[in-house]
């Protein structure tokens, strides 16, 4: 239960803030009558004027923008007891939905170790450790465990914690690491010394996680963001034992779309410092081992051309789109000054996207995707017979795993399916041999054959064929009165694969259908799926969504009384457009970290990830953008009719998608809306964009998101 903090803020604010019965909203959690709940939070109305081509809104909730005023805080933490007011006759059920969804968590767990430079590395879990302890064991898995990190004791005292970017030296002595307390993604770099186990006195605050040795094993390249706009565009140099005040500032991005990073190549010779935005990159490379040399740029940044590069041999591999849609592979020499040296590996196909490549001494592995499925395919480099894995189900999810290293004939992969817990094989290329490492172990009483999964086709307005991946209970038949679950992205070309999540089961065994629609927006049936859905044509990942779901109603999986919409961040803008676009066709939506006041923040440069993503949704200084983008903003579009239940979630730091879209969002919704149907936002006043930290306290969140779903279909045990 949420200690209930609201009762003394709303003293200072009842009245000018909120309208909310205080005693109720704070009592224990003991009502077992869902309707005996307070009147909901009203914020306050303060019109602003926001102008822009002629066009005038008035927005009455702009200054919930304000995160320092006590009044925003106090209005956010109304909402939360409102939403446990709401929730509390289901607080017991939503304690044992979080109870139950932990219990499948193998606890004492494990990664699969990987080999690098005489070390197996790894990670593992204790029991009750909500963070990962990483590992490694000298030249033999039998080895004594050297304990790298341990994540459970530097999260200690912090509410909100998060590891990343962890980087060894290329002589395995020093580690880079970088840590979070806030949520904000602001992070501050620390060194450890492996070979004594304590930290070195480096210490860089307010970087990114984004890091990459050179080979002298003291030089560290690391990125650092704008202060207010998050934006990565400063690449920097520190040296060990040196004061971070002085580190060299080696790059700065100047073109406010453009964002900066550095990584190192997997043959370990090069240190690539990269520039891109959503349609054009250019990189910068420098020899390892001469880290005060200077960087020399690779290909210099074109519109519209998008590439990526790594390092084998003698030569640099170029995955591009350069008079390629769908992506080629390219290979130069080191030394090439332009594409007229580049020659072709792997041609453009109109029907396959290729995505991906590891390189190998003897095989190259590319990841393509092909009717919207992935594939591996194996390609010696020395002209014989090339093959591609079979993975055998008709939906699933397939990614490359840990290969740090050349001199192999192995490659691994991690595969999953909407009935198959993630799983980690080693292939051999040459023998053609699937060697199972390890399942994710679900505790309880999973048995795959219990669930059925298929591929479905629904048809959209202009005929375009949308796929939809969907898993129920076997026993489970077709009928109007099931309840599903829709879920979906669509942005950014990130393509939305079918895999397995063992919390899901939560829903699927009290008869609950999952769903995952395909849409316009993502990449997974080629370049044109995603530019189909951006820009101006950014309406068909809405159109998309609501035409899937009215496909699964026609089909009869579920009917409109039984739907419902599930989608986080830019999937939180879909899940906006859509409740504005069709309220009628679904029972309710949950719309996490939304995304949903579109116009107002892409014209505000000051507000992160802005200038950089003027190319996936318009920049609305130009009159055109800005109509279309009206057109679909969720929170400009809210009108006086009836729409769905709906949750909203957000964090109070979070450095994507600002609180206050989501708290402004609903204080409008709650004052135009014309039905009684359910209304909540949950705000986590102590995380960001990932929600609550942990691998078990993000299920707090889950839980409450479920304990929504099932309460309206009237199942609480």
């Amino acid at each position: 239960m949420r200690v209930c903090s609201v009762c003394p803020l709303l003293g200072v604010a009842l009245g000018v803030l909120v309208t909310l019965a205080t005693a109720t909203a704070c009592a224990p959690r003991t009502s077992t009558n869902p309707m005996t709940v307070p009147e909901p939070p009203i914020a306050k109305a303060v019109p602003t004027e926001l102008e822009k081509h002629g066009d005038v809104r008035i927005d009455d909730y702009y200054w919930l923008r304000e995160r320092e005023n006590p009044e925003v805080i106090a209005y956010l933490e109304a909402e939360n007891a409102y939403t446990d007011a709401v929730m509390a006759h289901a607080a017991g059920f939503q304690q044992g939905l979080f109870d139950e969804i932990v219990a499948r968590i193998k606890e004492d767990d494990s990664s699969v170790p990987y080999r690098d430079k005489g070390y197996f590395y790894y990670r593992r879990f204790e029991e009750g450790g909500e963070y990962p302890i990483y590992c490694r064991k000298k030249e033999s898995l039998e080895a004594t465990e050297e304990v790298i990190l341990d994540g459970n004791q530097l999260a200690e005292g912090h509410e909100f914690f998060q590891l990343r970017g962890l980087a060894i030296s290329a002589d395995q002595n020093i580690l880079a690491y970088s840590t979070d307390t806030v949520g904000r993604r602001i992070y501050t770099l620390r060194f450890r010394d492996l070979t004594t186990g304590e930290d070195l006195v480096d210490t860089i605050p307010g970087v990114t996680a984004n890091s990459a040795w050179a080979n002298d094993n003291k030089t560290l390249f690391y990125t650092r963001q704008h202060p207010e706009t998050l934006r990565w565009y400063r690449i920097y140099k520190h040296s060990l034992g040196t004061d971070s005040d002085q580190d060299e500032l080696v790059f700065e991005e100047t073109d406010k779309e453009f964002s900066s990073f550095v990584f190192k190549t997997k043959s370990e010779r090069f240190v690539i410092l990269g520039s891109a935005q959503t349609q054009s990159n250019e990189y910068r490379f420098l020899n390892a081992d001469e880290p005060s040399g200077e960087f020399r740029v690779f290909l210099p940044r074109e519109a519209d051309h998008e590439y990526s590069i790594d390092h084998f041999g003698d030569k640099f591999y170029i995955r591009t789109n350069w008079n390629a849609k769908n992506f080629r592979l390219m290979e130069a020499p080191i030394a090439a000054q332009s594409k007229d040296q580049w020659s072709e590996v792997i041609p453009n196909r109109d029907d396959v996207f290729l995505s991906n490549f590891e390189i190998f001494s003897d095989h190259l592995v590319v990841s393509e995707r092909k009717g919207g499925l992935i594939q591996m395919r194996i390609r010696p480099w020395d002209g014989s017979e090339e093959h591609y894995l079979d993975f055998g189900e008709p939906a699933y999810d397939a990614n490359f795993g840990d290969n740090p290293e050349f001199d192999t004939t192995v490659v691994r992969y991690e595969y999953s399916s909407l009935t198959t817990p993630k799983s980690v094989y080693d292939y051999d290329m040459e023998t053609r041999e699937k060697t199972l490492l390890k399942q994710d172990e679900v505790l309880g009483e999973f048995e795959p054959s219990n669930y059925v999964t298929e591929r479905l086709h629904a048809t959209a307005a202009d005929g375009t064929q949308i796929p939809i991946s969907i898993v129920y209970r076997r026993e489970v038949e077709k009928s109007a009165q099931n309840p599903l679950l829709l879920y979906a992205y669509g942005s950014y070309g990130y393509s939305l694969d079918a895999s397995f999540r063992s919390y899901r089961l939560s829903l699927l065994d009290r008869g609950f259908g999952f769903a995952i629609a395909h849409i316009r927006g993502g990449q997974e049936m080629g370049r044109d799926w995603y530019e189909n859905g951006k820009l101006m044509k950014k309406m068909n990942t809405f159109t998309d969504f609501i035409d899937s779901a009215r496909y699964l109603i026609d089909q009869g999986y579920t009917s409109p009384e039984h739907l419902y919409g599930h989608g986080g961040s830019a999937g939180g803008l879909l899940m906006g457009a859509v409740t504005n676009m069709a309220p009628e066709v679904f029972n309710g939506i949950v719309s996490e970290v939304a995304f949903v006041d579109v116009v107002t923040t892409m014209l505000d440069s000051d507000i992160p990830l802005t200038t950089s993503e003027y190319d996936e949704w318009g920049n609305p200084n130009e009159k055109d953008a800005y109509a279309y983008m009206l057109s679909y903003s969720p929170y400009d579009n809210i009108e006086a009719k009836d729409y769905p239940h709906q949750l909203l979630t957000t964090g109070l730091q979070d450095s994507q998608v600002q609180y206050w879209e989501p708290a402004k969002f609903v204080a409008k919704m709650r004052k135009l809306k014309t039905d009684s149907n359910r209304l909540l936002l949950e705000t986590n006043m102590g995380a960001g964009h990932g929600g609550a930290s942990g691998r078990f306290k993000r299920h707090r969140e889950t839980a409450l998101v479920y304990a929504f779903l099932l309460d309206l279909e009237g199942i609480r045990e």
